[in-house]
């Protein structure tokens, strides 16, 4: 035989699984194939190749001494196919990305995420940027941002990862000999904790008064208590039991299954507004980006199916 045709090539795919199921049953199976196209094939390439491969016994295969020297010639061809084809894409995946964020989401959300994206791009370096939602996001100053989305990114694209709902938590130190607090109408008897950056143009009060109107609730004064420039704050000082939070579902769950914070109510409100990915309309076709960008969405998934 003169060479190796596209034919042959084919042919010596299905020797090297073959190779290594001792087995023709098995090796259909991993190819989703019948085994009898199987054993058709490995004919035709022992007829091109002009040697046996296989020894057919009755309940299995057994490779020739010139089917096991080319199993081993073959099997090490792809082992290097693969590791060329790995260096060469993570030659693409390397190099610097820049990844904004509002504080509040890369510190409770991503933070605790990021040895899983070092693990998956160990050569791509992040430059992260914490900036509340009040600093409006310009197209030139990052790859990719992550934020809470209030639906006004002129000239980019989003993805959503999840929309966030919210709820009032508090420590469980404050309800200690207070009037109880078992209906919504019962927080006139306590302070109330305000993140007055909750998202971008949102008012100093306006996580209380979203949650107030969406419950129906009235009569409730919001405009009293402490005020903060940031959800860690916020939380912080509802942890100390310096009063009452409204907490986002995203960014509180290892407070709650520590016992440090309590949610006393039952009523948990969707905002109407989702923590997205924005990016520039051509972004993703740079592979750092799109890598990163589909991370962030599996992990956003990943948390999805636990709340299932």
């Amino acid at each position: 035989m003169s060479g190796l045709n596209t034919i042959t090539f084919a042919g010596l795919h299905v020797f090297e699984v073959a190779a290594e199921e001792l087995s023709f049953t098995k090796t259909a199976i991993r190819l989703n194939v019948t085994t009898g196209a199987i054993s058709q094939q490995i004919k035709q390439l022992e007829e091109r190749l002009g040697f046996k491969l296989f020894r057919r016994h009755t309940r299995r295969l057994e490779l020739t001494p010139e089917g096991a020297r080319l199993a081993a010639t073959v099997q090490s061809a792809y082992r290097d196919v693969s590791t060329e084809v790995q260096r060469l894409s993570q030659g693409l995946m390397s190099g610097e990305l820049r990844l904004r964020s509002v504080p509040s989401f890369l510190s409770k959300w991503l933070m605790p995420r990021l040895p899983r994206l070092k693990a998956r791009f160990p050569d791509i370096s992040l430059h992260l940027r914490a900036e509340d939602s009040d600093h409006p996001l310009k197209e030139h100053d990052f790859d990719l941002a992550l934020d809470l989305n209030d639906g006004n990114y002129p000239g980019m694209r989003t993805t959503e990862l999840f929309e966030e709902k919210i709820f009032p938590v508090c420590a469980p130190s404050l309800l200690k000999g207070r009037p109880s607090l078992h209906q919504i109408k019962h927080l006139n008897h306590y302070p109330l904790l305000h993140d007055v950056t909750a998202w971008r143009g949102s008012g100093e009060y306006a996580e209380w008064e979203f949650y107030l109107k969406a419950t129906g609730e009235t009569g409730l004064d919001v405009a009293r208590g402490y005020t903060f420039n940031r959800n860690s704050l916020t939380m912080a000082a509802a942890m100390a039991g310096m009063g009452i939070a409204i907490a986002r579902r995203t960014l509180i769950s290892d407070e709650l299954a520590s016992g440090q914070l309590i949610a006393p109510l039952r009523n948990t409100i969707s905002t109407g507004k989702r923590y997205v990915i924005v990016h520039s309309a051509g972004a993703l076709d740079d592979p750092r980006i799109r890598a990163v960008h589909d991370w962030l969405l599996e992990e956003a998934q990943r948390d999805s199916s636990l709340d299932d």
